[in-house]
């Protein structure tokens, strides 16, 4: 089981940890096979959210020592994640995801974005923060971008979706480049 992470509030959203009864939120989202296609699967591997699908998601969040639910209006739509935690060298990588298709253009996943990198460069101390993200996502990109997020690199035909290759952008993020 994780440990409990704090609670964290902005105007559009808030971060905290997860609950037993996010596996009805869960499985209330609108899932969609264009998000799916934008956290790298391909239309012939989606499948909408299952009550197995949604306990696994809150199993997953429920183990992962640094994993916060996006909430939205007392709905969990998402999830924030610092993965790969190193203390040493004070870095990390991150990943974010919406869930939900009614929620994206309206700034909560930046927002959500915004209060995990707080907590990671105050309250951890990290220094560096990298994202992979699939090159033709644009939206996540602009959204990384937006907290400050600076293109380091791409990683050439590293995702095969939807029968073709695809590029992935690699992003890094400063603890003074934060904004």
């Amino acid at each position: 089981m994780q440990t409990k992470l704090p609670t964290l509030v902005g105007d559009k959203a808030a971060i905290r940890s997860v609950r037993a009864e996010d596996v009805e939120g869960f499985l209330a989202l609108e899932s969609d096979p264009a998000i799916h296609e934008m956290f790298g699967g391909s239309r012939d591997t989606y499948r909408p959210i299952t009550r197995s699908v949604a306990e696994g998601i809150v199993k997953r969040l429920a183990d992962h020592p640094f994993a916060w639910v996006i909430e939205h209006a007392s709905h969990a739509i998402g999830e924030v994640r610092l993965d790969r935690v190193d203390m040493q060298d004070r870095r990390a990588s991150f990943a974010v995801g919406i869930l939900d298709p009614n929620y994206l253009g309206r700034g909560i996943g930046t927002e959500a974005m915004r209060l995990a990198l707080q907590f990671a460069f105050e309250q951890m101390s990290l220094h560096r923060i990298s994202v992979r993200v699939l090159a033709y996502n644009h939206r996540a990109i602009r959204a990384y971008q937006k907290c400050g997020f600076l293109v380091e690199g791409r990683e050439r035909e590293s995702a095969w979706v939807n029968d073709h290759w695809h590029d992935d952008l690699i992003m890094g993020l400063l603890d003074r480049e934060f904004r």
